[in-house]
């Protein structure tokens, strides 16, 4: 008899719900989306409330859908967007909207942090990762000090995934991945770090129990069941933060495999099968999602994310032509990047539309158009924006590779469908990239083998990912090296050229 697990990710833009065999085949999917609130310039914020109404409902139309008994499904588990702030009163009740990962209002409370401790390196020997914009800790600090009212109420907290468990369980709890991304946990001893929590003059009691990924977190509580229609008693497992678990599901296990995610955000990660320093605090070094498992990560903030921007700001054209035909915009703004070749005609576009976080940890940096003349056509603006993204993750890979060598890409996210996208990665990597089954499905498959180990259908992640098969490949095309490589140069040059009118423009 077949046994069934179901994933669970809380996105930015949706929350996706999928119900998956032991062999790894998707049975059942479902994404309900849900806004985005910016209050302010810099701010990004969301209903809790919303991702609560939108996984109950997805959960229900996949139990339907699959119409398995009740017995046949082992376990559910969790994605979701990390470092988000989720405040809980004392009755476990949201106390103001969530704070998201993509929120820059935090700077001046992680710059006052990183002085405290005498710089990066200070912080560093704490948790192994500085204190970047995005994370839960500079949030944390924020709330203290602008919403002391909002602060006094706070007992816990937790991340977006962690809420969704404590809905369907009735416990509060978070796990090492995401710990590890509030920029508060010793990622090394995979515990809170004492001295950092002192430091950034939070009261610890406040942080909430840690788990391992695969731990048993709690059961479906009755009142979840009538909502969801998951099974009361169901068990629950621990999950992870998506940028992590992500490549778990893709078959990011151990090193030597690059993972190149081109999401709404960017990121690239590898495996570690153990603790590695890191210099300078440029990466992510991150708890991953199996006891003794660490994760190399370098996360740039408008990937996918940015391709969309333009698709909605600047491709009116594009999109009425879609429509007109009855077909997908993408893949017209395929065509028209296709058009141009390798270097966009001396376009470079900058992704720098939420502020930048790795190479450059920089909430000053913004996008940029470079290049044009009146020789440019559209099809090179568009494929500067796919160059420019694919340019910036390729400095973060950059990085990674100074101490581990990678050997081949896995590629996912919405960009890893796009064969010119994929063609990009490997010619400007200079590796093969694959794509490996269920890579569409993101965090929520990771999720499904954190829930298949803790529920015993896979012994380990390593037999866990046994299940993942190649469907695409895609080698590097020798004759588009110099093309690229003189693009890369004049890509790197201009943000060096540009902080300091990035900086005079943010006072």
């Amino acid at each position: 008899m077949r046994q069934y697990l179901i994933g669970l990710d809380i996105g930015t833009s949706g929350a996706k719900c999928i119900l998956v065999d032991d062999l790894g085949t998707v049975v059942a999917s479902s994404t309900q989306e849900y806004p985005l609130y910016t209050p302010r310039p810099g701010w990004a914020e969301q209903n809790p409330e919303d991702w609560w109404q939108a996984v109950a409902k997805g959960c229900q139309i996949i139990l339907k859908q699959a119409n398995l008994p009740k017995e046949a499904i082992k376990g559910v588990s969790f994605s979701g967007q990390m470092h988000g702030l989720v405040a809980l009163d004392e009755g476990l009740n949201v106390i103001r909207p969530a704070i998201l990962w993509c929120d820059q209002r935090t700077q001046p409370q992680c710059d006052a942090l990183i002085a405290k401790a005498g710089g990066v390196e200070g912080l560093m020997r704490l948790t192994n990762n500085t204190m970047l914009s995005g994370y839960t800790g500079g949030k944390l600090i924020w709330l203290k000090e602008n919403e002391p009212e909002n602060y006094a109420r706070m007992k816990t907290f937790c991340c977006p995934k962690d809420y969704i468990r404590l809905m369907i369980t009735g416990e509060v709890a978070t796990e090492v991945s995401d710990a590890s991304g509030t920029g508060l946990f010793d990622t090394e001893k995979r515990a809170w770090s004492d001295g950092a929590i002192a430091l950034a003059g939070l009261d610890k009691a406040l942080f909430p129990v840690c788990m391992e990924s695969s731990d048993l977190a709690g059961r479906v509580t009755e009142q979840a069941a009538r909502v969801t229609g998951l099974p009361q008693g169901l068990p629950v497992y621990a999950g992870g933060g998506d940028a992590v678990i992500q490549t778990t599901g893709a078959g990011l296990v151990k090193p030597g495999i690059m993972g190149v995610v081109i999401g709404t955000a960017g990121n690239v990660a590898m495996g570690m099968d153990r603790f590695t320093p890191n210099p300078g605090g440029k990466l992510q070094m991150f708890c991953a999602n199996g006891p003794k498992l660490w994760n190399a990560l370098g996360v740039t903030l408008a990937a996918g994310g940015a391709y969309r921007w333009y698709r909605d700001a600047l491709c009116e054209a594009d999109l009425l032509e879609a429509k007109q035909r009855g077909t997908s915009v993408y893949s017209i703004m395929g065509d028209k990047a296709a058009s141009s070749r390798p270097g966009s005609g001396g376009v470079v576009f900058l992704p720098y539309l939420s502020g930048e976080r790795c190479p450059y940890a920089d909430s000053n940096a913004r996008g940029v158009f470079y290049g044009l003349s009146l020789a440019t056509t559209r099809g090179d603006i568009t494929r500067s924006v796919m160059e420019g993204v694919t340019f910036s993750l390729k400095q973060v890979a950059d990085l990674m590779t100074q101490t581990v060598k990678a050997e081949k890409i896995y590629t996912s996210g919405g960009g890893s469908a796009s064969p010119l996208w994929r063609q990009m990665q490997a010619d400007i990597f200079n590796l093969p990239v694959y794509t490996m089954s269920a890579a569409s499905e993101g965090g929520a498959y990771g999720a499904v083998m954190v829930a298949g180990v803790g529920a015993g259908v896979w012994k380990d992640l390593n037999e866990a990912i046994s299940i993942l098969r190649v469907e695409t490949e895609t080698l590097p095309n020798p004759a588009n090296q110099a093309a690229y490589q003189d693009a890369f140069g004049i890509y790197t040059d201009l943000y060096g050229a540009l902080k300091p009118v990035y900086d005079k423009a943010a006072k």
